[in-house]
C-alpha cells in the first residue's frame, strides 16, 4: 500500500486457523463500511496448524494485509508488540484471533478516539466464558487497578483502541514482561472504556489457562509495584513482634505454671504459618530477582523470521 493507512488493525495469532476465514471476511466488511484507509496486520506467534499458511494467503491476495510471521511462539503481549511496531495508521486497534470480541465492534472505539482519547478499552458486557475464568478475570481486574493505580474495569479485554502516539510511548518501554494495557492505563492521559459484546468461543481452544492467568497476575504486581515486597516487609515486622509477644507469654506461663507438654500441636500451627509466610516472601523476591535476571541479558522481546505483503508476490 503506497497510502499511509489512517486505522491499523493488529491481531495476534496463535494456532487459530478455524477462526481465520470467518475473522478475516467479518473484518473486511467492517472495516470497508468505515470508508478509511485501513490496514490488517496479523502476527503469527509460531504457530504449529495452517495458520500461517492461511495468512500468506491473504497477504498475496489482498494489498490491505500484512504478516509478521515470528521465530516462535513469545506470547500474545510480545506479538502486539511486533503489530504496533509494524502499524502505520493514526489510530491502532488491538483485536484477539478468536471471534469472541466481535470484529463490527471496532467502528465503536475509532468513534470514540476521535472524540480525543488517548486509549479506548473494552469492557465484555455479557461474558460467556466459565466461572471460574470470569474468577480469574475479576481478581486481574482488581490487582491491576489497585497496582497501576487506575481503575479500569476490564483489563483482560484485549479489543481496544490507541493512538499512534500513545503507541509511540509504550515501544519505548523496553520490559520484556510488560502487560499492555495496564501500561496504557498508566501513561495515557485521556482514557476511557467502552461496553462491547462479547461471544463464546465455537472453534479451537483457549490459550490462557489457569497457570497462565497465574503468571499475568505475577507480571501485573512485580512489574508496576514494589508493594508487594512492602506489605511482605510490614508483614515480617509484625509477625516477629508477634513472635516476641509469644515468647514472652511462654516464659512468664513457665515461671507461674511450670513445665508443660501441651500447646505442642499449636507451637506446630504457628510454626506451619510462619514457613508458609517465609516461603511467600522468597517466591515474590524470586519473581523480582527472576524479572532483574531477564533484564540484564538485554535479549529481544520477539524475533521475526519474515515479514509478508502483498508486494513481495508481485
Amino acid at each position: 500500500m503506497t497510502s499511509i493507512p489512517y486505522i491499523s488493525i493488529v491481531i495476534p495469532v496463535y494456532n487459530e486457523s478455524s477462526n481465520l476465514q470467518e475473522l478475516y471476511d467479518r473484518l473486511k466488511k467492517t472495516l470497508e463500511s468505515t470508508a478509511k484507509i485501513y490496514e490488517i496486520i496479523f502476527i503469527n506467534d509460531g504457530s504449529k496448524d495452517a495458520s500461517i499458511s492461511m495468512l500468506r494467503g491473504y497477504s498475496k491476495s489482498d494489498p490491505t494485509v500484512v504478516v509478521v510471521d515470528l521465530s516462535r511462539n513469545f506470547g500474545q503481549h510480545a506479538a502486539v508488540y511486533a503489530g504496533f511496531a509494524h502499524s502505520r495508521g493514526e489510530i491502532i486497534v488491538t483485536l484477539d484471533a478468536d471471534l469472541q470480541n466481535p470484529p463490527e465492534e471496532i467502528t465503536k472505539l475509532v468513534q470514540k478516539i476521535e472524540e480525543g482519547y488517548e486509549v479506548v478499552g473494552g469492557i465484555r458486557g455479557v461474558r460467556n466464558d466459565s466461572p471460574v475464568r470470569k474468577t480469574l478475570s475479576f481478581m486481574v481486574n482488581r490487582v491491576a487497578s489497585r497496582v497501576v493505580g487506575v481503575s479500569v474495569k476490564d483489563y483482560g479485554c484485549m479489543l481496544r483502541a490507541y493512538k499512534r502516539s500513545l503507541v509511540k510511548d509504550m515501544l519505548q518501554y523496553e520490559d520484556l514482561s510488560v502487560f499492555i494495557p495496564a501500561l496504557a492505563a498508566s501513561i495515557a492521559s485521556q482514557s476511557t472504556e467502552i461496553v462491547v459484546e462479547h461471544s463464546a468461543r465455537t472453534k479451537g481452544k483457549s490459550k490462557y489457562n489457569f497457570f497462565k492467568l497465574l503468571t499475568l497476575n505475577f507480571d501485573l504486581l512485580t512489574g508496576f509495584s514494589l508493594l508487594p515486597i512492602q506489605l511482605l516487609t510490614i508483614l515480617g515486622v509484625l509477625t516477629s513482634l508477634c513472635g516476641v509477644l509469644f515468647g514472652v507469654f511462654l516464659l512468664i506461663r513457665r515461671l507461674f505454671v511450670g513445665p508443660e507438654v501441651e500447646g505442642v500441636f499449636t507451637l506446630f500451627a504457628v510454626l506451619f504459618v510462619f514457613v508458609g509466610i517465609l516461603f511467600l516472601a522468597l517466591g515474590l523476591i524470586g519473581e523480582y530477582i527472576g524479572r532483574i535476571y531477564l533484564e540484564v541479558r538485554h535479549r529481544p522481546r520477539f524475533i521475526i523470521k519474515k515479514v509478508y505483503s502483498s508486494s513481495d508476490h508481485e
